[in-house]
């Protein structure tokens, strides 16, 4: 297996998730095939020192909601990062920004977070 490190110092959230994502899908080789997940283990460092611009924290929201009455919860980027951290809400950007089929699961376990 491959190791590929990527270090995310100083860059935004959205554009060093969605680098993550193109090199878990392996659209940086030239051998890629959408129905294959490359041999790569991508390692995330710096994930502490990411960049997230403008009021997003107290503006982006994300949304949960469990199918029954009344139970749709609205939380902050804020108050997720303090509750589950920043490299929570780096894995759910970059799984957001993957297909949605069964090879997702597999991508994302590929995914290592220092």
């Amino acid at each position: 297996m491959i190791e590929q490190i990527l270090d995310v110092k100083n860059k935004s959230l959205g554009r060093a998730a969605s680098e993550a994502a193109a090199v878990l899908r392996g659209k940086n080789r030239p051998d890629f095939a959408p129905n294959r997940i490359p041999d790569i283990r991508l390692i995330i460092e710096n994930i502490d020192k990411i960049k997230i611009t403008g009021d997003k924290l107290k503006q982006k929201k994300y949304i949960r909601h469990s199918t029954y009455p009344g139970s749709l919860r609205v939380d902050k980027l804020e108050d997720i990062i303090k509750g589950k951290g920043i490299k929570y809400v780096f894995e759910k950007a970059v799984s957001g920004m993957l297909p949605k089929n069964k090879l997702k699961k597999e991508a994302i376990k590929r995914l290592i977070i220092k």
